[in-house]
Protein backbone atom coordinates (compact mmCIF):
# COMPACT_ATOMS: atom_id res chain seq x y z
CA UNK A 1 0.00 0.00 0.00
CA UNK A 2 2.56 2.41 0.79
CA UNK A 3 4.91 1.49 -2.11
CA UNK A 4 1.56 2.32 -4.47
CA UNK A 5 1.21 5.59 -2.85
CA UNK A 6 4.66 6.72 -3.56
CA UNK A 7 4.85 5.88 -6.63
CA UNK A 8 1.64 8.09 -7.52
CA UNK A 9 3.53 10.94 -5.66
CA UNK A 10 6.45 10.55 -7.98
CA UNK A 11 4.55 10.53 -10.69
CA UNK A 12 2.26 14.07 -9.85
CA UNK A 13 5.57 15.28 -8.81
CA UNK A 14 7.45 14.48 -12.64
CA UNK A 15 3.84 15.97 -13.99
CA UNK A 16 4.63 19.17 -12.04
CA UNK A 17 7.94 19.58 -13.19
CA UNK A 18 7.70 18.99 -16.69
CA UNK A 19 4.31 21.88 -16.10
CA UNK A 20 7.30 24.26 -15.00
CA UNK A 21 9.30 23.51 -17.56
CA UNK A 22 6.76 24.58 -20.01
CA UNK A 23 6.15 27.69 -18.55
CA UNK A 24 10.00 27.98 -18.44
CA UNK A 25 10.33 27.93 -22.31
CA UNK A 26 7.52 30.20 -22.75
CA UNK A 27 8.86 32.59 -20.52
CA UNK A 28 12.42 32.63 -22.29
CA UNK A 29 10.47 32.58 -26.06
CA UNK A 30 9.42 35.66 -24.86
CA UNK A 31 12.33 37.29 -23.63
CA UNK A 32 13.84 36.34 -26.69
CA UNK A 33 11.41 37.84 -28.82
CA UNK A 34 11.00 41.18 -27.00
CA UNK A 35 15.08 41.49 -27.25
CA UNK A 36 14.53 40.88 -30.94
CA UNK A 37 12.45 43.27 -31.37
CA UNK A 38 14.31 45.96 -29.41
CA UNK A 39 17.14 45.42 -31.40
CA UNK A 40 15.63 45.70 -34.79
CA UNK A 41 13.85 49.14 -33.53
CA UNK A 42 17.18 50.65 -31.89
CA UNK A 43 18.96 52.20 -35.01
CA UNK A 44 15.93 54.21 -35.43
CA UNK A 45 15.49 55.38 -31.77
CA UNK A 46 19.14 55.83 -31.40
CA UNK A 47 18.71 57.83 -34.54
CA UNK A 48 16.30 59.86 -33.01
CA UNK A 49 18.72 60.61 -29.74
CA UNK A 50 21.13 61.77 -32.05
CA UNK A 51 19.00 64.27 -33.82
CA UNK A 52 17.39 65.11 -30.44
CA UNK A 53 21.15 65.98 -28.96
CA UNK A 54 22.01 67.80 -31.85
CA UNK A 55 18.95 70.03 -32.11
CA UNK A 56 20.11 70.98 -28.89
CA UNK A 57 23.44 71.74 -29.49
CA UNK A 58 21.96 74.54 -31.79
CA UNK A 59 19.51 75.64 -30.16
CA UNK A 60 21.28 76.16 -26.53
CA UNK A 61 24.57 77.91 -27.99
CA UNK A 62 22.49 81.06 -29.26
CA UNK A 63 20.69 81.46 -25.64
CA UNK A 64 23.98 81.54 -24.18
CA UNK A 65 25.16 84.27 -26.49
CA UNK A 66 21.70 86.29 -25.60
CA UNK A 67 22.47 85.88 -21.62
CA UNK A 68 26.00 87.76 -22.63
CA UNK A 69 24.47 90.77 -24.31
CA UNK A 70 21.72 91.00 -21.95
CA UNK A 71 24.50 91.67 -19.55
CA UNK A 72 25.93 94.04 -21.76
CA UNK A 73 23.33 95.91 -22.23
CA UNK A 74 22.46 95.90 -18.70
CA UNK A 75 25.54 96.53 -17.30
CA UNK A 76 27.29 98.69 -19.90
CA UNK A 77 24.83 100.14 -21.17
CA UNK A 78 25.49 98.99 -24.32
CA UNK A 79 22.57 99.85 -27.29
CA UNK A 80 21.51 97.11 -29.81
CA UNK A 81 22.74 99.42 -32.14
CA UNK A 82 26.17 99.66 -30.91
CA UNK A 83 26.43 95.53 -30.56
CA UNK A 84 29.16 94.45 -32.57
CA UNK A 85 29.82 90.30 -33.00
CA UNK A 86 33.25 90.33 -34.61
CA UNK A 87 35.23 86.79 -33.64
CA UNK A 88 38.62 86.65 -31.74
CA UNK A 89 39.95 86.38 -35.33
CA UNK A 90 39.29 89.88 -35.87
CA UNK A 91 38.95 91.85 -32.39
CA UNK A 92 40.86 95.14 -34.00
CA UNK A 93 38.02 95.77 -36.04
CA UNK A 94 35.39 96.55 -32.94
CA UNK A 95 35.23 100.12 -32.66
CA UNK A 96 35.58 99.61 -28.71
CA UNK A 97 36.05 96.03 -26.90
CA UNK A 98 32.80 96.84 -24.48
CA UNK A 99 31.09 96.54 -27.29
CA UNK A 100 32.21 93.53 -28.72
CA UNK A 101 29.75 90.46 -28.07
CA UNK A 102 32.80 87.57 -28.29
CA UNK A 103 35.72 90.01 -26.57
CA UNK A 104 36.64 89.28 -22.45
CA UNK A 105 36.05 93.08 -21.96
CA UNK A 106 32.64 92.96 -23.52
CA UNK A 107 30.28 90.34 -23.50
CA UNK A 108 32.83 87.85 -23.08
CA UNK A 109 30.53 85.16 -24.59
CA UNK A 110 32.47 82.73 -26.19
CA UNK A 111 33.00 81.95 -30.04
CA UNK A 112 32.27 78.53 -31.37
CA UNK A 113 31.34 77.60 -35.11
CA UNK A 114 28.79 74.35 -35.08
CA UNK A 115 29.97 71.06 -35.62
CA UNK A 116 29.96 69.47 -38.78
CA UNK A 117 27.68 66.76 -37.27
CA UNK A 118 24.71 69.14 -37.51
CA UNK A 119 25.47 70.66 -41.01
CA UNK A 120 25.89 69.34 -44.45
CA UNK A 121 29.39 69.41 -45.83
CA UNK A 122 32.64 68.37 -44.05
CA UNK A 123 33.86 71.12 -41.74
CA UNK A 124 32.15 73.25 -39.09
CA UNK A 125 29.99 76.12 -39.95
CA UNK A 126 30.51 79.31 -38.18
CA UNK A 127 27.07 81.27 -37.10
CA UNK A 128 25.77 84.24 -38.90
CA UNK A 129 25.05 86.98 -36.25
CA UNK A 130 22.84 90.07 -38.13
CA UNK A 131 20.60 92.98 -37.74
CA UNK A 132 18.88 92.73 -41.25
CA UNK A 133 15.68 90.40 -41.02
CA UNK A 134 12.92 90.78 -38.63
CA UNK A 135 9.94 88.27 -37.90
CA UNK A 136 6.38 88.51 -38.03
CA UNK A 137 4.51 88.87 -34.63
CA UNK A 138 8.16 89.38 -32.59
CA UNK A 139 9.12 92.39 -30.56
CA UNK A 140 6.26 95.61 -30.74
CA UNK A 141 6.99 96.68 -34.21
CA UNK A 142 4.54 95.12 -37.10
CA UNK A 143 5.59 93.18 -40.19
CA UNK A 144 7.45 95.93 -41.99
CA UNK A 145 5.78 96.70 -45.67
CA UNK A 146 7.75 95.07 -48.82
CA UNK A 147 10.27 94.00 -46.37
CA UNK A 148 11.59 97.54 -46.18
CA UNK A 149 13.49 96.76 -42.96
CA UNK A 150 14.61 99.28 -41.02
CA UNK A 151 16.92 99.65 -38.10
CA UNK A 152 14.13 99.93 -35.03
CA UNK A 153 12.00 96.96 -37.09
CA UNK A 154 14.98 94.29 -37.44
CA UNK A 155 15.19 91.78 -34.92
CA UNK A 156 19.45 91.61 -33.96
CA UNK A 157 19.93 87.22 -34.39
CA UNK A 158 21.98 84.42 -34.83
CA UNK A 159 21.51 82.76 -38.40
CA UNK A 160 23.54 79.12 -38.44
CA UNK A 161 23.51 78.08 -42.24
CA UNK A 162 23.40 74.29 -43.72
CA UNK A 163 21.73 72.59 -40.81
CA UNK A 164 21.32 69.32 -41.87
CA UNK A 165 17.51 68.02 -42.65
CA UNK A 166 16.81 65.78 -40.04
CA UNK A 167 17.54 68.28 -37.38
CA UNK A 168 16.02 71.48 -38.92
CA UNK A 169 12.98 68.76 -38.99
CA UNK A 170 13.42 67.23 -35.80
CA UNK A 171 13.59 71.07 -34.22
CA UNK A 172 10.64 72.69 -36.10
CA UNK A 173 8.97 69.30 -34.76
CA UNK A 174 9.93 69.65 -31.06
CA UNK A 175 8.55 73.36 -31.59
CA UNK A 176 5.34 72.40 -32.96
CA UNK A 177 6.03 74.62 -35.95
CA UNK A 178 5.63 71.58 -38.31
CA UNK A 179 7.42 68.13 -39.12
CA UNK A 180 9.78 70.29 -41.96
CA UNK A 181 11.76 73.55 -41.96
CA UNK A 182 9.40 76.48 -43.71
CA UNK A 183 10.37 77.73 -47.48
CA UNK A 184 10.92 81.44 -47.48
CA UNK A 185 12.64 84.18 -49.77
CA UNK A 186 14.03 87.10 -49.40
CA UNK A 187 16.25 86.23 -46.18
CA UNK A 188 19.42 87.79 -45.71
CA UNK A 189 21.98 85.14 -44.58
CA UNK A 190 25.03 86.66 -45.12
CA UNK A 191 25.19 89.78 -43.62
CA UNK A 192 27.36 89.63 -40.50
CA UNK A 193 26.93 92.55 -37.64
CA UNK A 194 30.22 93.91 -36.66
CA UNK A 195 32.62 96.71 -35.94
CA UNK A 196 34.12 97.23 -39.43
CA UNK A 197 36.58 94.46 -41.42
CA UNK A 198 34.11 92.07 -42.90
CA UNK A 199 30.95 92.98 -41.02
CA UNK A 200 28.84 95.66 -41.43
CA UNK A 201 28.36 98.18 -39.17
CA UNK A 202 24.98 99.07 -39.14
CA UNK A 203 21.51 97.62 -38.48
CA UNK A 204 19.43 97.32 -42.01
CA UNK A 205 18.69 100.38 -43.52
CA UNK A 206 15.64 100.40 -46.02
CA UNK A 207 15.25 97.79 -48.17
CA UNK A 208 17.58 95.02 -46.72
CA UNK A 209 16.65 91.67 -45.65
CA UNK A 210 13.43 90.34 -45.15
CA UNK A 211 10.66 89.03 -43.06
CA UNK A 212 10.78 85.94 -41.16
CA UNK A 213 7.02 84.53 -41.47
CA UNK A 214 4.09 86.79 -42.54
CA UNK A 215 0.91 88.58 -40.73
CA UNK A 216 -1.52 85.67 -41.50
CA UNK A 217 -0.50 82.25 -42.28
CA UNK A 218 2.97 81.41 -41.88
CA UNK A 219 3.77 79.11 -39.16
CA UNK A 220 6.66 80.83 -38.44
CA UNK A 221 4.77 83.99 -37.01
CA UNK A 222 5.27 84.73 -33.29
CA UNK A 223 8.35 82.07 -33.11
CA UNK A 224 11.69 83.89 -32.05
CA UNK A 225 13.19 80.15 -33.38
CA UNK A 226 13.01 77.68 -35.70
CA UNK A 227 14.63 76.45 -39.00
CA UNK A 228 13.46 77.74 -42.15
CA UNK A 229 14.50 76.92 -46.14
CA UNK A 230 15.63 79.10 -48.96
CA UNK A 231 17.91 78.65 -51.96
CA UNK A 232 17.95 74.62 -51.21
CA UNK A 233 19.76 75.00 -47.87
CA UNK A 234 18.32 74.85 -44.38
CA UNK A 235 18.71 77.67 -41.62
CA UNK A 236 18.47 77.88 -38.24
CA UNK A 237 17.81 81.24 -37.04
CA UNK A 238 17.13 82.46 -33.10
CA UNK A 239 16.47 85.96 -32.00
CA UNK A 240 18.82 87.55 -29.75
CA UNK A 241 17.34 90.92 -29.61
CA UNK A 242 13.58 91.73 -30.73
CA UNK A 243 12.02 95.39 -31.43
Amino acid sequence: MLENTQNSQRKTERGNVLFLILIAVALFAALSYAVTQSSRSGGGDAGNETNLISSAQITQYPSSVRTAIIRMMVSSNVAADQLQFNPPSDYASCTSTSRCVFHPDGGGATYVEAPENVVTGSSSQPWIFNGQNEVALVGTTAPTANDNETATSVEIMAILPNVETAICNRINDELGIGPTAVAETGIDVTSRLGGGGSHVTALASGGSGGTIGDATTSTLNGQAFGCFSQGGANYYYHVLIEQ
